[in-house]
């Protein structure tokens, strides 16, 4: 009995986090009904149950049921805290290793992955209150601090420190303790090297036509005595 009632005050726990972070969540009723990133994280800790119970092939079925209901993939060997949230959901993929803290906020697109086939340990470590963007990947074994951002569309290949900022690809971070990162890199004047090798034409060109002109200021004279033609210098 004492079960059952932890994991109803569970699911309490998912649908009130929906209205916490999504001011679109009009009624319990709809956040049951529509929220697809709600029914993933629901289909997960079905699945991870029979994972963590060695019924690895059933876990393997569900996750892959409920990934083509919702469009979101999350292994069930993965570790996730409480009160995840996905928002919009469609495209997130959820690796076997990864772990993921309390708090975390996931939106459309998120790949929390690996960069290779090696065994073992090998996708992120997600801390606590974090907040992927859309379309972020974070790929590799390495983990991203507590109260950190994924800026959308970056791509993390290393750790991030907690209370970070990370943006770009690949991801760098811009603001940490909120205080902005200093950046070595001029984004007003990139070096350009087409520009640079244009320019070198175009000198090259200038220098060719003023060659030019200067020959044609030589004009040749015909001399009947030597019988043939001479030049004159141009006259000043």
């Amino acid at each position: 009995m004492k079960r059952l009632r932890s994991i109803w005050e569970r699911l309490k726990e998912d649908v009130q986090v929906v209205f916490e972070r999504d001011p679109a969540a009009r009624s319990v009723l709809e956040v049951v009904l529509c929220y697809s990133g709600l029914h993933a994280i629901w289909g997960y800790r079905i699945a991870h149950w029979f994972w963590e119970h060695d019924f690895r092939l059933i876990a393997r079925l569900i996750s892959q049921f409920v990934r083509f209901l919702t469009g979101v993939e999350i292994h069930p060997g993965a570790k996730i805290g409480r009160r995840l949230f996905i928002d919009h959901g469609m495209g997130v993929v959820i690796g076997e290793t990864c772990e993921i803290g309390d708090d975390v906020t996931l939106y459309q697109g998120v790949t929390l992955g690996g960069t290779g086939k090696e065994k073992g340990k090998r996708h992120p470590t997600i801390g606590n209150n974090v907040l992927i963007a859309s379309g972020a990947k974070v790929l590799g074994s390495f983990k991203i601090g507590d109260n950190s951002k994924i800026g959308a569309g970056s791509v993390v290949l290393r750790e991030v420190p907690p209370n970070s900022t990370v943006v770009g690809i690949p991801g760098r971070v811009v603001v940490q303790n909120g205080r902005r990162v200093p950046n070595d890199l001029d984004h007003v004047n990139l070096p350009d090297p087409v520009a640079d090798l244009l320019r070198s034409m175009q000198e090259q060109i200038d220098e060719l036509k003023r060659e030019v002109e200067r020959l044609k200021g030589v004009r040749p004279v015909d001399d009947p005595s030597q019988g043939a033609s001479t030049t004159e210098s141009p006259r000043v």
